[in-house]
């Protein structure tokens, strides 16, 4: 512990006091607790209740908020609950007024109207554990964030790191209660995340840094910024409902980065067009939500129209679950081309989600208005040809956000992703988060594969006819493309559905799984070429396997007949299955799938 609290605690709670934080000794800590069972610095809290609420809160509100904060629930609701009051969310009923008004417990706009503060050795003690976290920052005297530091020689001192926080939640969740994001720090590299969530693949390394060499103190000075700080905890931190099942996340950097440069660029509107590319699996999606979140929110004359725009079906229907779940509120969904153009001659003010497609048609200069946000997902195809240029001509004043992993050079209709989106940047893109970022960030990790028996693959002749010699000769990168080809490629697909191979490559695929996967504890994913396959193959599969290892999760049709129709699951079935596919020891073992769960 010496040679970690000299090398590692101790400078980095040195470098925050140079940014502002102030530190305060473990015993004056415990003592201003009440003991090892409190949770905050309750004087501080209640003073600066009183200071940031004037007229609103007395001393009585403020011992009575105190309390409510102190019996919040040691769970992730707990957590949620707590991060609502932090940002001024909760209320209280004022009588004087007859009405409900918010509470501050910080104050975002100005920073010195807060106290910010740092201690080390905080033990949190319940009935059955007692533990201690290596350092705690507090602002107006809650805990907003929990540090572990190792020392650097210490072998997978980071793993360390992460078990330790991850007892602290299985012991004394008390001590999370509160806190919203945690770090782990070995000196070379400072590890952050949001507190309730301490799975590995939510765990990023904080990279890029102001100064200009990346050291542990530019490293701790960036992220613990207080106003950067402060941000985060305003903006950056989403508690998601998704099959039932509450999780929460942090945004990446290149995630805020893309934030603040969107919000940047339409607050000072000089420049009305701008292109985010960031590779696939980066969150373009909760993104682009905290964009319209951050738009929406924002103090402002004119309130804005944000318009998110997808270019199919399923799409919309998952944004809008989305939506749902990051807690937006109400959004108009355009069901109809007739549906879009009332919404805009309406000139509603909010957040609307609509299809491309529902743009054919619209009338030119449906709204002039300056002060609506369109953010296009998959920009590389929804504004390449004709619906492009109407959405743009029906509003000719917007600003214009296109989301992509895969920008398009050039169209054999319309104009390429950079010049409709990246015009006004030198670079054609106002932000880039590419692969090669992914990989070095560990998000995106090597592919393993093997080659399956010459016997098993494709015809090559059939192949590079109908599909391989016309992807490349029509310069088709776009997952829509490539499937439009492969659905005129009859031959093809009747090739790969012969029951013959089907029924060969489950038998290989039943041996592999029993000898190579199921062993080593994984599970499996089968992606096939269309819903019909879903089904051919789960009925080879139940062949060589047990029935109730296998599940076929596809789109359903009222047109279905037959197997497609009895094997397609309903929505409340599909979230279970869904749901108990993450787990270790839960049935089903593979998916079968075809365009679902991030297949393409």
């Amino acid at each position: 512990m010496g040679k970690e609290e000299r090398t590692v605690q101790d400078p980095l709670i040195k470098y925050t006091g140079q940014i502002g934080w102030h530190f305060v000794d473990a015993r004056s800590a415990l003592q201003r607790r009440g003991g090892s069972q409190g949770r905050f610095f309750r004087d501080t809290l209640e003073e600066r209740l009183i200071r940031l609420n004037p007229g609103l809160v007395t001393d009585e509100r403020a011992s009575e908020i105190a309390n409510l904060l102190a019996r919040l629930p040691a769970s992730i609701e707990g957590n949620r609950q707590a991060l609502s009051w932090l940002r001024g969310e909760q209320s209280l009923y004022i009588p004087a007024e007859k009405r409900e008004r918010n509470i501050r417990l910080i104050d975002f706009d100005q920073l010195d109207n807060n106290i910010f503060e740092v201690t080390k050795e905080w033990p949190q003690r319940n009935d059955l554990y007692t533990n201690r976290a290596d350092i705690i920052f507090l602002i107006n005297g809650l805990p907003v964030a929990i540090v572990e530091t190792k020392k650097a020689t210490l072998a997978e001192g980071l793993s360390l790191g992460v078990d330790q926080l991850r007892r602290y939640h299985r012991e004394t969740p008390e001590m999370l209660v509160l806190p919203q994001v945690f770090v782990v720090t070995q000196l070379f590299d400072l590890y952050y995340g949001a507190t309730w969530n301490t799975d590995r693949n939510s765990l990023f390394n904080w990279k890029e840094v102001v100064g200009p060499l990346s050291t542990f103190e530019q490293k701790v000075c960036d992220f613990f910024d207080r106003r950067r700080f402060l941000r985060v905890l305003r903006d950056y931190l989403i508690f998601l409902t998704r099959d039932d099942q509450l999780s929460k996340v942090i945004l990446r950097q290149h995630q805020m980065r893309a934030v603040e440069k969107v919000v940047a660029r339409v607050e000072e509107g000089q420049k009305r067009r701008g292109l985010i590319w960031h590779t696939q699996g980066s969150g373009k999606t909760l993104t682009m939500l905290t964009i319209a979140a951050r738009l929406l929110h924002a103090p402002q004359r004119e309130k804005p129209t944000v318009i998110m725009v997808v270019d199919r079906n399923e799409l919309e229907q998952q944004l809008f679950k989305n939506i749902q779940a990051y807690g937006l509120g109400s959004a108009k969904v355009a069901e109809s081309k007739k549906d879009l153009q009332d919404i805009l001659d309406s000139d509603y003010r909010g957040l609307v989600v609509t299809m491309i497609h529902k743009f054919d048609g619209i009338r030119p200069q449906s709204n002039p208005r300056k002060s609506i946000v369109v953010l296009v997902d998959e920009a590389h195809r929804s504004t390449g040809g004709d619906l492009g240029t109407e959405l743009m001509a029906a509003l000719p004043n917007a600003t214009y956000i296109g989301f992509t992993g895969t920008p398009i050079d050039r169209l054999s209709q319309g104009q390429g992703t950079f010049k409709v989106f990246g015009s006004e940047d030198p670079e054609g893109y106002l932000d880039k988060y590419s692969i090669a970022d992914s990989i070095a960030d560990g998000t995106t990790v090597a592919l393993n594969y093997a080659l399956a028996p010459s016997s098993l693959r494709v015809d090559r002749q059939t192949l590079e006819r109908e599909f391989l010699d016309l992807t490349e000769a029509q310069g088709v990168s776009d997952i829509q493309e490539l499937n439009a080809i492969l659905d005129r490629a009859v031959k093809l697909k009747e090739m790969m559905k012969a029951p013959e191979r089907v029924d060969a490559i489950a038998r290989f695929i039943a041996e592999h799984f029993k000898q190579n996967v199921h062993p080593m504890g994984f599970k499996a994913f089968l992606v096939t070429v269309d819903r019909e396959a879903c089904v051919l193959y789960k009925r080879a599969l139940e062949r060589y396997l047990p029935v109730d290892w296998i599940e076929a999760v596809y789109s359903p049709s009222h047109k279905d007949s037959g197997d497609l129709k009895a094997l397609a699951l309903s929505e409340d079935q599909e979230r279970a299955i869904r749901r108990d596919f993450l787990k270790k020891h839960s049935l089903p073992k593979i998916l079968i799938v075809t365009e679902k769960l991030l297949t393409g």
